[in-house]
């Protein structure tokens, strides 16, 4: 893997199995490589992370910001808001860095929503910490799933159904497709070919399973594809990916994404936040309280995403 891009990488809930991805995943390249990557949280966290992976001697190599310190010890496994707060200053620091030129990409891991909310911190996932740093309406800043051979963005992510349908426009619809065609084009892919899920089963069969569709996603794919974008549906999302044309799919609801690239690549996701002036992405599975401090964690999603974002051509995600 030959990583063309400098990352930041935040250790995600220092009581997860972040720091433990995070330090195999950079334990398998080459000291070359590692060099471009600079690890931001705890450093009392790593050090009893590479003990327990036995890594002590990696430590000395790495680049290593101090952020995000926790108040008492390492308690692996335990749900905080010491650690949901050392998230989220862990990855804002990281974006900061990012937006003043010293990253190319940010990579977090794992955050734990509970611990953070426990911190009395308004937050709904990385998308939204993004746009509060850059600035923008979270409205603009969408989540792509990368894994399994798919590229998902979503346009509607952690909310009711009912909550998801009141805001749903045309104008999301669309600000959701151009994120993911720019971010496809940042990945390599110049001119994607798009398929937009419907809101409803058949995407509503005209009118005869609701009117959503005809409200919304067809006249947003009308106007996309009058602005020059290769743009198919709205369609049924079991159609589009059994029929796997598409570069880029598009999901109304946080389901019709997440279910098929969970099922083809439960733990080597990427997740990305896209629409805003940084590229950050997480892995496509959570901080697994329930094996952290153990020293079993696969890094495989760590693996690919820093694949992913560095421009390296050696991994497919």
């Amino acid at each position: 893997m030959k990583l063309h891009r400098r990352i930041a990488l935040a250790l995600g809930d220092p009581h997860g199995i972040g720091p433990e991805i995070a330090l195999k995943a950079l334990a398998q390249l080459p000291e070359q490589e590692r060099s471009k990557i600079t690890l931001f949280g705890p450093s009392m966290v790593l050090e009893e992370a590479a003990a327990i992976c036995g890594l002590e001697s990696l430590l000395p190599e790495l680049n290593h910001r101090e952020t995000g310190t926790l108040p008492g010890k390492v308690q692996f496994g335990t749900v905080s808001p010491d650690a949901g707060r050392s998230a989220i200053e862990s990855a804002t620091a990281a974006l900061n860095a990012c937006r003043e030129g010293e990253f190319d990409a940010v990579l977090a891991c794992p955050h734990h929503e509970t611990a953070i909310h426990q911190a009395g911190i308004p937050f709904s996932g990385y998308p939204s910490l993004v746009a509060q740093v850059c600035g923008v309406n979270e409205q603009e800043v969408f989540l792509m799933l990368v894994g399994g051979g798919l590229k998902i963005v979503h346009v509607t992510l952690h909310e009711s159904v009912q909550t998801a349908l009141d805001r749903l426009s045309t104008g999301l619809v669309s600000q959701a497709v151009h994120a993911g065609v720019r971010c496809c084009q940042t990945l390599g892919i110049q001119n994607p070919k798009v398929a937009l899920f419907g809101i409803n089963p058949h995407a509503s069969e005209g009118t005869l399973f609701g009117p959503e569709d005809a409200r919304i996603t067809v006249p947003a794919a009308s106007e996309l594809r009058q602005a020059g974008l290769q743009v198919d549906g709205p369609m049924g999302a079991d159609v589009a990916l059994a029929n796997r044309q598409h570069d880029l799919y598009v999901a109304i609801f946080h389901d019709q994404g997440h279910i098929p690239v969970k099922l083809l690549a439960p733990n080597a996701a990427s997740a990305l936040s896209i629409g805003a002036d940084v590229l950050l992405s997480s892995v496509g599975h959570g901080s697994a309280m329930d094996i952290a401090g153990k020293g079993i964690a696969d890094p495989t999603a760590v693996l690919r995403t820093i694949a992913l974002l560095s421009g390296s051509q050696a991994t497919q995600t």
